[in-house]
């Protein structure tokens, strides 16, 4: 059974001050997951978590991650420049980015971020837009095909399709653009790669740093560069369902120990820093989308309406993606009624559980949609005129700071021209 951080009665006093609806992290929870990580991976002297800042680009907490040694992987102008304004510089940041425009190469390079290279046509369109080759550069491996990850102890079986991804080079590619980009200047070469999402496998990194290690001591072989680091991207999931086991970070990190050991080590590439760009990982279970109920509707179903909507969450919507729902206060009560969840969008998928079986909800009844730490209030967006929600901390002395005000009217019309 999911368990939400706060209490019914935190929540009562917090919305004396802040109106439903809005995404609450945890701060404690979530530096102290940010320490487990780092701990999992210790072994490892240069190992990093870059974290993904387009699953929660919000200052405070990309403050609060850097404060615990974490890095920010960015992935256009914007978070570039986000990234800079939350106090990361040089190589605490790295640039991973597809179908790039020039000017985003540009500030990348002025900010002295890692690029990690989507395409091999990219290295002579750096080249003519900054002038020159970084002497660190990394570029992104797609092995194609079908990736297949057998039956784990979990009983979950992982599969996805990198030859259908729009990402990354091909591995006789890999071996041409190390080539070329010594050839350019680069001294020092990373190697990275995405292969899975949300993984609920304890096997899923050690399965992908075994490729991507061996790939590694094969390109050191055939074109004598130096590796440098290795990034294993992300792809570590979260169990959103209450049934689901969550992963053992620190058997994942044994498990890329052991491949590091097994496969650098004898390659004569035992200083390679291993590095992560975690973001579901890092902050999904600490955060949460906070309504009210505002409405009961029984039809052909019964359906409760809530002041949130896929403006505040569009997973649901967009995947028809599953979120735990808590209702305060009836936490022991019997889930012995059958609801779709829905908000007010004039969309009939804007619904955040469809046929969920619920203790029965009343009118003002708060609401706690679980596992919006990441890719919650980023993916937001302003159909019909709905507005984005706040964003709050509880810290961890138990008081609410208010990191992202609401947007406003305002706001919603300030692009417009009339």
């Amino acid at each position: 059974m999911k368990k939400p951080f706060v209490t019914l009665e935190q929540l009562q006093s917090i919305t004396e001050q802040h109106p439903t609806p809005f995404h609450l992290y945890d701060a404690r929870a979530i530096r102290e997951n940010a320490r487990r990580l780092r701990q999992a991976f210790a072994w490892n002297p240069g190992f990093k978590e870059y974290f993904a800042v387009k699953a929660t680009p919000t200052p405070a907490i990309l403050k609060l991650l850097r404060e615990e040694g974490c890095g920010a992987d960015c992935s256009s102008l914007t978070e570039l420049m986000l990234a800079d304004r939350c106090g990361f510089h040089g190589e605490e940041i790295m640039f991973s980015s597809n179908d790039t425009p020039a000017e985003e190469f540009v500030l990348a390079a002025k900010l002295g971020a890692v690029i990690n290279l989507d395409d091999i046509s990219h290295i002579d369109f750096l080249q003519e837009t900054i002038g020159y080759i970084p002497e660190t550069i990394s570029c992104r491996f797609n092995p194609g095909g079908q990736f297949v990850l057998g039956e784990s102890k979990e009983g979950f079986q992982v599969m996805d399709n990198p030859g259908d991804a729009k990402y990354g080079l091909t591995r006789p590619q890999m071996t041409q653009a190390f080539r070329r980009l010594k050839e350019m200047g680069a001294k020092r070469f990373g190697l990275h790669a995405f292969l899975a999402s949300n993984t609920l496998s304890n096997d899923y990194y050690p399965t992908l740093a075994r490729i991507l290690f061996q790939t590694a001591a094969e390109l050191h072989e055939e074109t004598g560069a130096e590796i440098c680091f290795i990034n294993l991207s992300g792809g570590v999931g979260i169990p959103y369902r209450p049934e689901q086991k969550e992963n053992d970070i620190f058997a994942i990190g044994e498990g890329v120990r052991k491949a590091y050991e097994e496969i650098l080590v004898p390659a004569g590439m035992g200083n390679i820093a291993i590095y992560t760009e975690l973001g579901r990982y890092m902050l999904g279970p600490y955060g949460c989308l906070v309504t009210r109920a505002i409405h009961e509707k029984k039809t052909h179903k019964d359906y409760i309406g809530v002041d949130a909507c896929a403006a505040n969450l569009m997973r649901p919507a967009l995947y028809g993606a599953y979120h735990h729902i808590t209702v305060m206060g009836k936490e022991d009560a019997p889930c012995d009624h059958k609801y779709d969840v829905t908000g007010s969008l004039c969309e009939n998928n804007d619904k955040f559980a469809v046929d969920r079986m619920l203790p029965e909800i009343e009118r003002g009844d708060l609401l706690v949609i679980h596992d919006t730490g990441a890719h919650g209030h980023a993916m937001g967006y302003q159909y019909n005129g709905r507005l984005r929600s706040a964003e709050l901390l509880l810290q961890e002395d138990g008081t609410v700071e208010e990191i992202r005000r609401a947007e406003t009217p305002d706001d919603y019309f300030a692009t417009m021209v009339f």
